[in-house]
């Protein structure tokens, strides 16, 4: 990757991408690692409103990720245990299997607005233990796959048994 123009982002300058799944997940995010020519580390923005979650409750074998809470607080899923944060506080997700499976849901009152930091593996490897789902993806170049699973299940919907999809 080429080093960027300008190695700054603004946040209050990214087109963010809303989506929505159900009853539980609602969101606007941005990635923008690329506009700071990083190609080995993803940086993800999102806001996601009162009593949404963003993601489904998953671990990855591979890659590490961490949160920088800004604004907002709500309930961290980590394992089998649930921990409250704030603005202010940084969640780690280590790779690993089911104890490191993590979700982050807004229980505040007002929008969570947080950075998702990870680094960025060429193959992966994730489980969805509230759904017994897999996805396996893999890159070579611009090439990519993905597969999302489950023991005699194959191409599965990625919100496919997701509590609240």
């Amino acid at each position: 990757m080429s080093n960027p123009a300008r190695p700054i982002a603004s946040i209050g300058d990214l087109a963010l991408e809303a989506f929505e799944e159900g009853s539980l997940y609602r969101g606007s995010d941005a990635s923008f690692a690329s506009l700071l020519g990083l190609s080995g580390l993803g940086i993800r923005y999102n806001e996601v409103p009162a009593g949404m979650s963003s993601c489904p409750f998953h671990n990855h074998h591979v890659e590490e990720e961490m949160f920088i809470i800004l604004e907002g607080e709500g309930t961290y899923r980590f394992g089998p245990a649930s921990y409250a944060f704030k603005a202010g506080d940084v969640l780690g997700a280590p790779a690993g299997g089911r104890e490191t499976a993590h979700q982050i849901i807004n229980t505040g009152s007002n929008a969570l607005r947080y950075l998702g930091v990870s680094t960025v593996a060429a193959t992966e490897v994730c489980e969805y233990p509230d759904s017994g789902k897999f996805l396996v993806s893999s890159r070579a170049g611009t090439e990519r796959l993905r597969h999302i699973g489950r023991a005699g299940e194959h191409n599965l919907d990625y919100w496919d048994g997701e509590p609240g999809a």
